[in-house]
């Protein structure tokens, strides 16, 4: 919890940031019955997963009414961080695990947000129209595009970058990209964050 305050510390309300220390507990009772997060990366539940997740939130601010999909969200990363610092936008997280859609509307719950719709299906089959897909290590790129691209509406959007995809990635990624045939803007994360985890991550931003 100290990074989240440290980063951003000066923008959370009271609200943000009790609901950012509550995710520690329901996350811990949630992940007893159903693990969605190694017991070994537990402890560094803020740093490894709700800080890496808001380095989205650094690379673009999300505006009210933003639509923002989720895909693959897992136990709720990035989704559950986003809709706590971005309370306005409109979020949606897919996953075609039931258990682990089940977490997530359980935390949502808990921690009390009110801007997030967890759905239990494949991506493909989800309706509706997007400013931002976001997504941390699910798939690689060209497969994603190929799933969700169209789902995202062309234009300036909602947030201080245009409509596009916002993905969490580490590593080599220039023959990953270069397949998706696509232009795309990285962002070290180690130029966000200064801890040693980042070293070697990345967020991908392809615009619309």
């Amino acid at each position: 919890m100290d990074n989240i305050k440290k980063y951003f510390g000066e923008v959370l309300t009271a609200k943000q940031l009790e609901q950012f220390e509550a995710m520690r507990e329901v996350y811990a009772e949630w992940n007893a019955k159903i693990n969605v997060i190694s017991r070994k990366d537990f402890d560094s539940l803020y740093l490894k997963h709700v800080l890496h997740s808001l380095a989205i939130a650094r690379v673009c601010r999300f505006e009210a009414g933003a639509r923002i999909l989720d895909v693959g969200c897992g136990g709720g990363f990035p989704s559950v961080p986003l809709a706590v610092m971005f309370p306005e936008a409109e979020i949606t997280a897919v996953d075609s695990i039931g258990k682990k859609i089940k977490v997530v509307e359980e935390v949502s719950k808990a921690i009390g947000i009110g801007n997030l719709r967890a759905i239990n299906a494949r991506v493909e089959g989800v309706e509706g129209r997007f400013d931002y897909v976001v997504s941390r290590a699910v798939t690689d790129t060209a497969t994603l595009m190929r799933w969700t691209w169209g789902k995202i509406e062309r234009g300036e959007g909602k947030g201080s970058l245009p409509n596009g995809m916002l993905l969490l990635k580490g590593g080599d990624l220039a023959e990953e990209l270069a397949l998706a045939r696509h232009k795309f803007d990285i962002y070290p994360i180690k130029n966000i964050f200064e801890e040693e985890f980042f070293a070697e991550k990345v967020v991908v931003y392809g615009r619309k």
